[in-house]
């Protein structure tokens, strides 16, 4: 932990001092969200500091501009139009002036300086010793917050102290709509497509404390309001003067200071959009916001925070002992997925979540494979919600499909609420497998709920939508055997593209068509009026199901005899054989460094894409074939995606390689908070952090679900003392606690349940705990 940044403590991340060089990246790591709206860790009272060393922004989950995606070659077929989530009005500006002299961290004098963000409040606190350039000092002390528990509110506490004088102090509050999304990078994983600005402001008003503005975009048609109300908690008389100008709204307030006493103004800012509301529900329902947080108190909505943040915590909180550094990355990880998490079934899980523009804003594969089993496990109505955002896409991939020329459903590699948006169709349209991975996420949630209400309702007709997609963009080819095939697809691994039979596409695609199969058969018998009605809805004749089991026992199944491993396509052993340690560091990541015909010729990967398969069909592959694989593609993985570390951990676990499982577990659970990749000022890294989750509980924990129920296969490391984790399952709340040679499960809630540990069956009940020892 040589590159640690910030000091480890196990429930704070802590900067203990102001600094330019790393203002940008410290914005990221300082964001707070609630899944609906983000803002990052900017300073309320601005920034002077040079450019490129800043970003201001603060996001709505699911609000976006839509433009015009430019081909200078098009082809039929191709993505039209992209979204981009917006950086929508900065509503936290607080300007702080001290006898006219106004607070800049990059003028005067800094005696202290402090900011934590406590994950346990769900706060991010700032405070400030400074002197001003005429020797003015206070102390500020500045507190954020963006409650979970009301959705469409923030608010902030700023305190002032004058602790040398006796003076005018004034607070300048604003709402500011003169804003705009990142310009092009270098960079294809960050930037925006906008020419123009996206927002204008339509309606505004300001009196005494409280305002708001609407803005609207140019193209999506959607609006939104911010409103703001103020509290001020001092005796002291002050005036209030208003201003409306451009794209702001101004509430200016003045008083008379005294040394040594606090004034604290608190600010209460609510947004909404015609996502959820008509336009002309907007003024009333975000005014009522403020008001009813004004009413209430910041001391309440504090007090809410970290009410709501026990619960959490008391579900999803991994308790490491014996490595602080790591204790403080997988709770600043599993902090950042809840804040990023859409709960609403209308919005998903960004790349970057809410704190920065990386990939637009869009939603991936990333929310199905990796961070869905997080919720499913801690928060599974979370998980519910996830999926439900996928049902609710569906109609926009049955016009996908219908575009392309085949029947059913064919999911966006990229969106945001449902077109394709991904211009770069070999690594993006072409990942046919966003479809099956969908569908597992639907499987595995079944499995561990007993949901049957929402598979019979909601998810049978996505599974076989998808299921039809298959039936039909399929082969069955003579010379491989009249074979099923999937030709000119591109797996997970994004450094070889639009290959024919790619193992992970096919076993993925094997699953969804037989869980199709298997559901259609148990509804029949189950629920016949549900199946009929859904039958009768989307077509759905007893011959197609027919095909998708003929396809499913037919599928080809990649797999090399000289080699004893699964190649990875059809041609991918065919190409020449290149290790990453045959290239050099300074051309790494590939894909800003080679043309990607340079990068799809040889035998290299991004990320896991074979193994990956290994670990989501666990109960498929014996622990020789793991190996294999596992030797075989290890030293030709780039790990250029964030996505990779936590899968090699995972299964070098497994096959016994300790030392390499934390290697790659250290990389994925502080991968943000230590910036591994010199990029975080651009956003977090969501599918890391649940990966980092899944390395603990997968991994280290051993946990595996199978068929029969929950398997366990325990292995500590060496460095740690004891490892503790929540796991939620068919309605029981169960604990796993490893210690160096044995594991106690404890079944928190709910009736008995069998559970394996090293293949041998226990019985769970309720307040008891069984222990095992560790083979």
């Amino acid at each position: 932990m040589n590159n640690a940044i910030y000091p480890f403590e196990e429930w704070k991340i802590r900067e203990t001092k102001f600094d330019i060089e790393t203002n940008y990246r410290d914005e990221t790591i300082f964001s707070l969200a609630n899944g609906y709206v983000g803002m990052r860790g900017t300073f309320e009272e601005g920034y002077t500091g040079p450019e490129g060393t800043s970003f201001n922004a603060t996001y709505i989950n699911g609000f976006y501009e839509v433009y015009d995606i430019e081909y200078p070659e098009g082809g039929y077929g191709f993505a039209k139009t992209g979204q981009i989530m917006l950086n929508v009005a900065d509503s936290k500006i607080i300007k702080l002036f001290i006898d006219g002299e106004q607070f800049d961290l990059l003028k005067g004098k800094i005696h202290s300086y402090e900011r934590i963000l406590d994950m346990k409040k769900g706060i991010v606190e700032r405070r400030v010793k400074w002197e001003s350039p005429k020797g003015k000092v206070v102390e500020i002390d500045i507190k954020r917050v963006i409650s979970f528990k009301r959705e469409h509110l923030a608010a902030i506490s700023f305190s002032v102290k004058p602790v040398n004088f006796d003076g005018n102090i004034r607070f300048i509050s604003q709402i500011n709509g003169n804003v705009s999304n990142m310009g092009k990078s270098d960079d294809v994983r960050v930037g925006s497509n906008l020419k123009n600005k996206a927002l204008r402001t339509i309606k505004k008003d300001v009196k005494g404390l409280s305002g708001w503005i609407i803005q609207k975009t140019q193209k999506s048609n959607f609006s939104y309001i911010c409103a703001i109300d103020h509290a001020l908690n001092f005796a002291e008389e002050y005036c209030v003067a208003n201003k409306q100008e451009g794209d702001m709204v101004e509430v200016d307030i003045k008083f008379n200071g005294r040394r040594g006493n606090v004034y604290t103004l608190n600010k209460f800012i609510s947004y909404y959009t015609t996502r959820e509301l008509d336009e002309s529900q907007l003024i009333k329902f975000a005014i009522d916001e403020v008001n009813n947080a004004k009413n209430c108190g910041f001391e309440q909505i504090e007090k809410e925070q970290n009410e709501f943040l026990d619960l959490f915590w008391k579900d999803a909180d991994v308790v490491i002992e014996g490595d602080e550094a790591l204790q403080q990355g997988i709770r600043f990880n599993e902090f950042h997925l809840l804040q990023s998490v859409g709960r609403n079934g209308k919005t998903n899980i960004a790349a970057k979540g809410l704190t920065g523009e990386g990939y637009e804003g869009h939603y991936f594969w990333d929310s199905d494979v990796y961070i869905l089993p997080f919720f499913l496990y801690t928060k599974p109505e979370i998980a519910k919600s996830l999926l439900m955002y996928r049902y609710n896409l569906l109609d926009a991939a049955r016009n996908r499909a219908k575009e392309l020329g085949y029947k059913g459903a064919l999911y966006p590699w990229r969106t945001i609420d449902g077109p394709e948006c991904s211009a770069y169709f070999p690594a993006g349209t072409a990942q046919y497998h966003i479809n099956a991975d969908i569908i597992l996420a639907l499987k595995r949630y079944v499995e561990a709920t007993n949901d049957q209400d929402f598979l019979y309702e909601y998810g049978a007709e996505m599974l076989f939508e998808t299921a039809r997609l298959w039936a039909d963009l399929g082969s069955y080819i003579p010379l491989k055997g009249n074979k099923f095939c999937l030709n000119c697809v591109t797996g997970p691994d994004e450094y070889t593209a639009l290959v024919n039979n790619n193992a992970y596409t096919n076993y993925m695609a094997k699953m969804n068509l037989e869980y199709a199969v298997n559901i259609a058969e148990k509804m029949r018998q189950e629920e016949p009026e549900r199946y009929m009605r859904l039958a009768e809805k989307i077509g759905l004749k007893d011959d197609e199901i027919a095909a998708w089991k003929r396809a499913a026992d037919n599928m080809y199944l990649p797999y090399s005899k000289e080699l004893d491993i699964i190649p990875q396509d059809d041609s991918f052993l065919y190409k020449e054989r290149i290790t990453v340690d045959q290239i050099p560091k300074n051309q790494l990541p590939l894909l800003l460094h080679w043309h990607y015909l340079n990068i799809y010729r040889y035998q290299i990967c991004k990320q896991p894409d074979v193994l990956l398969l290994m670990f989501l069909q666990r109960e498929k592959f014996t622990i020789h074939e793991v190996k294999r694989n596992y030797d075989y593609y290890e030293p030709i993985t780039t790990h250029d995606s964030s996505l990779s570390p936590a899968i090699f951990s995972i299964l070098a676990n497994e096959i016994g390689y300790r030392d390499k499982a934390y290697e790659y577990f250290m990389k994925t659970a502080r991968m943000d908070l230590d910036d591994y990749n010199d990029n975080v000022r651009d956003g977090i890294h969501t599918a890391c952090m649940a990966g980092a989750w899944s390395a603990v509980v997968n991994g280290f924990g051993g946990m595996r679900v199978y068929t029969d129920g929950l398997h366990f296969c325990p292995k500590l490391p060496d460095k740690w003392k004891s490892l503790s984790f929540n796991v939620k399952y068919k309605g029981r709340k169960i604990n796993v606690k490893l210690s160096k040679d044995s594991v106690l499960f404890t079944l928190v809630d709910g009736d008995s349940i069998e559970i394996y540990c090293f293949d041998e069956r226990i019985v769970l009940t309720e307040g008891e705990a069984v222990m095992r020892d560790i083979k």
